[in-house]
């Protein structure tokens, strides 16, 4: 059995680690450093994945959070391989991704959050395809309140995704897309724990040498009972810098509206990254349905984009 998902540093490969595979015996593991150590890996370098095809008469990749990238490990070596297969994680998260893009149990809600919306592009647009309603948070909010002629500050903004943001709030309007975006802020001087906040309405307007670092409580009732209502909700991106308590309160209130959607019946998927660590950070890991492994993955699965590492295996019947 070869684990390619921990692989092998560049001298581990040759007679030495084939002549360890050769050695073992049924039931024994052999343990190869990481692949990343090695330039041939990122490069999908031929030599480098002709090697590593010698170690196993079966290729698994089960690392789902490495299947978006055409690497050595992911996807030179299995295409060498003629038995290969995903395993039972990458399996589930295709199940539960591929569910709330394909056939999501209705009403449809998707939060999405984090920095920036040029990051997110994509994704926003597939989803307003999908669902009933949107909840914008985090940073990317900004630009979308900035867009309605709100004052932001010195917060963070993209200026050239306002048309962008602009284009969207209409084309929701147009498909009866439900667009909800912060109602009131939780804004700073600095990005510090001790800072002084101010809890604000959208509509006062942010001083200029002020910051939006998190969503206000109004906010978090708002977006609860958007949660509550629905029967699939979909996350990717936080309310917040909730890495600094003071400025968590909105992702731990998506947090707990997600586990209580949960505990009431709802399905509930987390989209990796730092959603995911939010979620673990409050505890709340084992009330939520789903909770992806992969940031960039699932990102990109859920933005239509064909993953390397799944596309390399064939479909079994």
């Amino acid at each position: 059995l070869l684990e390619t998902s921990v692989g092998m540093a560049s001298d581990c490969i040759g007679d030495d680690v084939e002549y360890q595979v050769n050695q073992l015996k049924d039931g024994e593991l052999l343990l190869l450093e990481n692949l990343r150590f090695h330039e041939g890996e990122t490069k999908n370098d031929p030599i480098f994945c002709e090697a590593l095809s010698k170690l196993g008469d079966v290729y698994i990749n089960d690392a789902f959070g490495t299947a978006h990238r055409a690497h050595a490990s992911t996807a030179g070596v299995a295409s060498l391989i003629e038995e290969r297969a995903v395993g039972y994680l990458i399996r589930k998260e295709l199940d539960f991704l591929g569910s709330a893009v394909l056939n999501p149990q209705k009403p449809f809600t998707a939060i999405l959050g984090g920095a920036k919306v040029s990051d997110k592009i994509i994704i926003i647009k597939k989803m307003l395809e999908k669902v009933d309603s949107l909840i914008i948070g985090g940073g990317m909010a900004n630009t979308f309140l900035k867009a309605q002629g709100k004052e932001v500050g010195d917060s963070l903004l993209e200026e050239e995704s306002l048309e962008f943001a602009k284009g969207l709030l209409q084309e929701a309007n147009n498909l009866g897309v439900g667009i909800y975006l912060p109602v009131d802020v939780c804004i700073a001087q600095e990005l510090k724990h001790d800072a002084e906040v101010k809890f604000l309405g959208v509509e006062e307007g942010v001083p200029g040498d002020w910051k939006i670092l998190d969503v206000g409580p109004e906010s978090v009732k708002r977006f609860g009972k958007v949660i509550l209502n629905s029967k699939t909700i979909l996350w990717n991106g936080p309310m917040g810098v909730f890495e600094i308590p003071t400025f968590a309160l909105g992702t731990r209130g998506v947090t707990e509206a997600l586990a209580e959607s949960s505990d009431s019946g709802s399905v509930s998927i987390i989209g990796g990254g730092d959603s995911a660590a939010a979620v673990h950070q409050f505890g709340m890991e084992s009330r939520i349905t789903h909770i992806s492994t992969g940031g960039g993955a699932s990102l990109e699965f859920l933005e239509g984009k064909e993953l390397p590492g799944v596309s390399v295996i064939p479909e079994k019947e």
